[in-house]
């Protein structure tokens, strides 16, 4: 029998095969078979992107991975315009669904503003924390 080996720093190239071998296994069973890059931002007058959000459109779902807000404009709305833009340009998609995840010392009490809900709670992550997996039907 072959035996397994543990692996304390795994090449790039192992991950890479694995994670192809189980898109190519998604891929032949998913009914929806585009997935599509979505992204919004703001830049200042010199170019410079001051504020962003990305995710991907998949089947009925926006995935939302990113928001971001540079320090020196939070609390003027930004977030949220960034936010609306990315909902609608998905709901034009056909998305139903937005969901994305949230640490607790990042923006739940945003996300619940704008009408997330937390779906599930990933306690002591990565020790004493928490991440949130939160939805909002678009």
């Amino acid at each position: 029998m072959n035996k397994i080996e543990i692996l304390e720093q795994a090449a790039p190239q192992l991950t890479a095969f694995l994670d192809e071998k189980i898109a190519e296994f998604n891929w032949a069973n998913w009914e929806v078979s585009e997935r599509l890059p979505i992204a919004a931002q703001l830049k200042d007058e010199a170019g410079h992107i001051i504020a962003g959000a990305a995710g991907r459109t998949f089947g009925n779902w926006l995935m939302l991975n990113t928001l971001w807000v540079s320090e020196a404009l939070r609390g003027q709305n930004i977030g949220s315009q960034l936010l609306t833009a990315v909902e609608e340009a998905a709901r034009k998609r056909g998305c139903k669904w937005c969901l994305l995840d949230t640490l607790n010392f990042q923006a739940k009490p945003f996300y619940e503003k704008q009408g997330y809900q937390v779906q599930w709670s990933q306690d002591h992550y990565p020790k004493t924390g928490a991440r949130y997996y939160m939805v909002k039907t678009l």
